[in-house]
């Protein structure tokens, strides 16, 4: 005999209406720290609120302890800028459950490469090149730079590094390799978790001529002898071979530190936890938060 299946509402995660609340009763759960203040994603968050104003509402949930209050889940940025700029009010969303999880971090900085297709989409509608510079406080060079930034990236590359935080001049050094060599530099700077433009040049130089888009130019690097460069390849091909030996067992290896974070990732993710540190130990929320962010980057 079948049996039929009980129906049962689904929760909603929001209320069904945005509400303006005064800026001054959000309680936000992480502080935002002076070096965070002087990133350029900060000025870039500034100057697009400057310019068109909040377009992603910031995110609260109902503090049950005190009525009239709320907890801030995600936006700790953007109330920041907020307030710098003298704002007293703000259009938020308001989510129903404050213990499940943590907005900010769940919301990962977005990456170079979404960014430029992002910046390619609004070209597509037709916002000028101008416009986007301005919200983005860059020069208009380097929005043109954002929609170069691909050229000469094989497909396998660019699907690798999509959701990474890769600097320009990365990429401008990883141009210089044929697509196989790319691949191969992509997959180590995703192993090792390392993008800057100092690993890049390092794996440009341990890169064989052949492999080189200009095989033709003899390759210079400054401060080394055509001797020193030749074993300075012969050393990466030994190491990439000893790296493959190591990500045999790595799975195993930083499941133990998966193990030993995921009590301490829970602990952050539950909202009461955090404003209680917050308020009485953010020195200790901060490492916390540290140490859950480096796990999570590594994973």
């Amino acid at each position: 005999m079948s049996r039929k299946l009980e129906k049962r509402p689904v929760a909603m995660a929001f209320e069904r209406e945005s509400v303006v609340i005064e800026i001054s009763a959000i309680q936000p759960l992480r502080l935002v720290s002076g070096a965070v203040k002087k990133t350029p994603k900060y000025s870039q968050i500034q100057s697009s609120i400057r310019e068109i104003g909040i377009v992603e509402p910031p995110v609260v949930a109902r503090d049950r302890s005190e009525k009239g209050k709320y907890l801030l889940l995600d936006g700790h940025l953007r109330l920041s800028v907020l307030q710098e700029q003298g704002w007293t009010e703000v259009t938020c969303i308001i989510a129903t459950d404050d213990e499940a999880f943590t907005y900010n971090k769940r919301v990962s900085r977005i990456a170079i490469i979404q960014e430029r297709n992002m910046i390619l989409a609004a070209i597509k509608r037709g916002v000028p090149e101008e416009r986007i510079a301005k919200v983005l406080n860059v020069n208009v060079a380097h929005v043109r730079l954002k929609k170069r930034l691909l050229e000469g990236i094989c497909a396998e590359t660019v699907e690798m590094l999509k959701d990474k935080h890769v600097p320009i001049s990365t990429f401008a050094e990883l141009k210089k390799m044929l697509p196989m060599r790319q691949i191969e530099a992509a997959q180590l700077m995703v192993a090792m978790n390392k993008y800057s433009i100092t690993y890049a040049k390092s794996l440009l130089g341990a890169t064989p001529q052949a492999l080189l888009v200009d095989a033709a130019k003899p390759k210079h690097i400054e401060g080394l002898t055509d001797d020193q460069v030749a074993l300075m390849e012969q050393e990466s091909a030994n190491l990439d071979r000893e790296f493959r030996l190591v990500e045999q067992s790595y799975g195993t290896d930083h499941l133990d530190l998966v193990v030993a974070t995921g009590y301490l990732n829970r602990l952050i993710e539950n909202a009461r936890v955090v404003r209680y540190l917050a308020q009485s130990f953010p020195e200790l929320l901060a490492e916390f938060q540290k140490i859950s962010d480096s796990n999570r980057s590594a994973a």
